[in-house]
């Protein structure tokens, strides 16, 4: 019986993932990249328009982010680049004080960002309630079609045959194949009727000049000051804030679609490695791009970090060598892949009656909420902390019920028990104190609990006012049934918060 020994190119190939060796992964993850890099380049120089920097900036950052998250990064197949909401933290610091000031603000915000992940920040992701998710999830498709509409208005008729074209390909080509992503197909045709019929309608090319070469690295032009730090760390802390919502909270996303784990710790600190890097070759710094990643994960079906470092080469590669072909790219097409994409994104179920009928009416108001802030402000980490913070004012307000108080007096009337039941925290120890009977009864008060548990000092004081109004009325109180925890805590706490 002979036994083969692996050849050092098998024993290699078993050190390599199992994707490397699927010719059809390889086609997925590749022609996936090819999509978000051409959807990436309207994206980017209208955040460049924002941030009142040239295209070039947004389009450098779009690439640098993309190459090094594909590396650091802790969520696989997700999309950083230049993005909205950075744009707009940052454009006030590059109007008052210019481009020099921007770049030193991004690395300053990457540089936090790696402290934040490393101080576990991530771990603040499980106090986001699933309401709020979905609130979250809808509010970003309604951005993402909102976005598309001024490229609806005020343009040539030719446009808006083009974007049904484009939206009926995407809808019906799938049923005949999916080998190639339906996305590709729609802006391959489009763009080859456009330049064919020389149909005149607004271009990639009309959004602003792409870079002719690869960015260079270098340092910030500003003065290695304290009032260049003071003037940057405002702007560089909300960047850091934004970027490390929208990514934490997309990568969330991309976890429930795929049904894996990602480590989010690994993201932040990737998202501050990326931020870093991109500063120093001059980019405007940005986050995981949520459209993107949806194009990417949902529409064309991309599971690996191949597809993100290739949308960053790609991007690269359509600028500097096809710049002149991409540039004749309709707007109409890029347009309607997106607005495939805000109707894939939306929670369509999250809406349907019979949904809304079995939810809880504070579970609606919360995900209701988080769509209007995020709407009406633009901000989807604002939206997120404010439906968050309601839904937590919600649930401290049915939890605070939930604390009850009932009493047993012994037949020979000489003791009272007074049995609580529930969670004891701020919100259910307010009422607490009300509960009890202090001017009837016997003269001796026990108060039982062993079906409570003590969370705060909240419910330590309130324990404190029940002993103090009784003792007040010469009665004696001793409370019985304490589990360890609270028994550690009323014992520190006890005739320690007030100073009477």
């Amino acid at each position: 019986m002979s036994t083969s020994v692996p050849t050092p190119a098998g024993r290699l190939r078993g050190l390599r993932p199992d994707w490397l060796n699927n010719p059809k992964v390889w086609r997925t993850e590749i022609l996936a990249g090819l999509v978000v890099a051409l959807a990436l380049i309207p994206e980017a120089i209208s955040f460049s328009i924002i941030a009142g920097v040239d295209p070039a900036v947004g389009l450098f950052a779009s690439f640098t982010m993309a190459v090094v998250i594909s590396v650091v990064g802790g969520r696989r197949a997700m999309i950083s680049a230049a993005t909205g909401a950075v744009a707009l933290v940052i454009a006030p610091l590059n109007r008052e004080h210019g481009l020099g000031y921007l770049i030193a603000a991004v690395i300053l915000a990457g540089i936090i960002q790696i402290a934040l992940g490393a101080l576990g920040v991530a771990k603040l992701m499980r106090f986001v309630p699933r309401s709020v998710m979905v609130g979250f999830v809808n509010a970003l498709a309604i951005l993402i079609f909102m976005a598309q509409v001024p490229e609806m208005l005020d343009v040539p008729w030719a446009v808006y045959p083009l974007l049904a074209g484009g939206l009926a390909l995407m809808v019906f080509f799938p049923r005949i194949t999916k080998a190639i992503p339906a996305p590709l197909v729609s802006i391959v045709i489009l763009t080859a009727i456009t330049i064919a019929a020389g149909i005149a309608v607004p271009t990639v090319g009309d959004k602003g000049e792409l870079p002719s070469s690869l960015p260079a690295p270098g340092l910030p032009d500003v003065p290695f000051t304290m009032d260049t730090l003071t003037t940057i760390a405002p702007y560089a802390f909300a960047m850091a804030l934004v970027g490390l919502m929208e990514s934490l909270m997309t990568a969330k996303l991309v976890d429930d679609i795929t049904d894996t784990h990602s480590s989010k710790t690994r993201e932040s600190i990737g998202q501050g490695i990326a931020n870093i890097v991109t500063g120093f070759f001059g980019g405007m710094g940005g986050c995981a791009m949520i459209g993107q990643t949806m194009i990417n994960v949902k529409v064309s079906g991309a599971r690996t970090r191949l597809s993100t470092f290739l949308a960053g080469v790609f991007l690269m590669v359509l600028c500097i060598v096809f710049g002149p072909v991409v540039s004749d790219i309709p707007m109409a097409a890029l347009v309607a892949v997106m607005v495939m994409v805000s109707f894939a994104t939306f929670d369509w179920h999250s809406i349907a009656p019979k949904t809304l009928k079995r939810l809880p009416a504070g579970e609606i108001a919360v995900m209701v909420i988080t769509v209007i802030v995020v709407v009406a402000t633009g901000n989807l980490a604002i939206g997120v902390v404010v439906g968050s913070v309601t839904a937590m004012i919600i649930f401290a307000k049915r939890v605070a019920h939930l604390a009850r108080v009932t009493s047993v007096t012994d037949p020979d009337g000489t003791t009272v028990v007074y049995s609580v039941t529930g969670e004891l925290f701020f919100a259910s120890s307010n009422d607490l104190v009300g509960q009890f009977d202090y001017n009837d009864g016997p003269d001796r008060i026990v108060i039982d609990l062993s079906a409570a548990h003590i969370w705060d000092a909240s419910s330590v004081a309130a324990l404190d006012a029940v002993e103090t109004k009784y003792k007040q009325r010469g009665k004696t109180v001793e409370i019985i049934g304490l589990n360890d925890p609270s028994a550690d805590l009323h014992g520190k706490l006890t005739g320690e918060l007030t100073s009477h």
